[in-house]
């Protein structure tokens, strides 16, 4: 694993994946085509991309029971451990709409109501991701989402996995399809004749996906573009690098272009790190992922010192977080921009990935420095209320009127002296 020196810090910033002209292209013409040919498009589409013919798209309730039989007792009540742990933890989110009224008899407020429909995308390919389901249909359900529709790739017999359909069934969903890819993006946003179109898309994918999910955003809204998964490691002297080795790679592991990082002001437990990262790779399974992750994004980043350290995490401004240092606590307040921050030896990423309870759905790309986790917030709506008394529009309706006339707009001042006159 390469290490250098911090010298420049805005060098060290990730650029924002944007997609070649070609893979845009490609899906604009199956969102065109989704949206014009509906159902007979997405069935083409399934048969080309996931090699497989499908009648219905709709997973039954007996392939679900089916999914049960396949999956380990242990493994369900794991899953509903987790559930539960996310569950509780986003309940803590949620915000009741509130009113205020003034002694003129001015009532404002804020109404917040929960979306009528999600469509929440789960990742198929090279792993099947039954964490991904619970992270983003349960902060649906707590924030009051009536409809949530599950959408994800088939195999080649036509079937999803069944960890995935297990945690579907315990989260709650009731709508699931076989479909995946920007094709599947369409179907959410647009509808078809087996799928109804939904008002916010939710879930990480490929590169097709996420571009079609910026393409459809404005039609429908959605969480976020989710670039491939990150990981920085904040640490000093006192850290064990084979265990931040290990954290490395479990982000590695995700994808070739996952980012793994180290930023530490030990050249020593650097050089450390580094070895034991090329002595754990050799034994992964995904061993072939994991190493063209760590060749092309992974870096070790020697600091002068802990500050230093602190600023380059700031101007990284990564997805996952980790402080393994001596009073870690004590660095949290300096922390400006990171998805999730896991602070002390215990708290490696995979806690928060799978059990812990907050989510990982997570600002990737530096994005960071802008935008949040997945959250009750991005399932609900807000609509201000304002009810103005006679006394309030008396007291300042020219005011209003001179604000609109500055402006050109002759007709709203009018609106409110029309009424001063009556």
């Amino acid at each position: 694993m390469k290490i250098q020196k911090v010298d420049d810090l805005v060098s060290i910033k990730r650029s924002i994946e944007t997609g070649t002209s070609e893979q845009l292209s490609i899906v604009k013409n199956i969102l065109s085509d989704i949206r014009t040919r509906g159902d007979g498009a997405l069935r083409e589409y399934t048969e080309k991309f996931d090699r497989v013919q499908l009648a219905s798209f709709f997973v039954t309730e007996e392939e679900i029971a089916e999914a049960y039989k396949k999956v380990d007792e242990g493994f369900v009540a794991i899953v509903r451990e987790a559930a539960e742990n996310i569950r509780s933890f986003h309940e803590k989110q949620l915000r009741p709409s509130w009113m205020t009224t003034e002694e003129n008899g001015t009532i404002l407020g804020q109404k917040i109501t929960p979306l009528d429909s999600v469509g929440v995308y789960v990742p198929g390919g090279t792993a099947a991701y039954p964490s991904s389901v619970l992270m983003n249909v349960i902060p649906a359900k707590v924030a009051g989402v009536k409809r949530i529709v599950m959408v994800s790739p088939p195999d080649q017999e036509g079937k999803l996995p069944a960890a995935v359909l297990v945690a579907a069934k315990e989260a709650g969903v009731k709508e699931i399809y076989k479909v995946g890819g920007a094709q599947a993006i369409a179907a959410l946003a647009y509808g078809t004749a087996s799928i109804t179109a939904v008002d916010k898309i939710t879930g990480p994918g490929n590169i097709f996906v996420a571009l079609a999910k910026r393409e459809v955003f404005g039609d429908v809204d959605i969480d976020m573009i989710a670039g491939p998964s990150e990981i920085a490691v904040l640490a000093d002297e006192t850290a064990r690098a084979e265990e931040i080795a290990a954290d490395l790679l479990s982000q590695a592991e995700h994808d070739p272009r996952a980012c793994s990082v180290l930023v530490t002001p030990s050249q020593q437990l650097a050089d450390e790190v580094s070895l034991e990262v090329e002595k754990q790779l050799a034994l992964l399974p995904r061993k072939e992922i994991a190493a063209r992750s760590i060749a092309d994004y992974g870096v070790i980043y020697v600091a002068e010192n802990l500050d230093q350290a602190v600023e380059t995490i700031n101007v990284l401004a990564p997805e996952h977080l980790e402080i393994i240092t001596e009073n870690a606590m004590e660095l949290l307040g300096k922390i400006r921009h990171a998805g999730a921050i896991f602070i002390g030896r215990y708290s490696s990423e995979p806690v928060g990935d799978y059990f812990a309870g907050p989510n990982h759905v997570l600002p990737t790309n530096g994005t960071a420095r802008f935008s949040s986790p997945l959250n009750v917030d991005d399932f609900q709506k807000k609509s201000s209320v304002i009810v103005y008394s006679e006394k309030a529009l008396r007291d300042n309706g020219a005011k209003i009127a001179a604000f609109a006339r500055m402006e050109g707009l002759e007709a709203h001042a009018r609106a409110v002296e029309m009424r001063l006159k009556n």
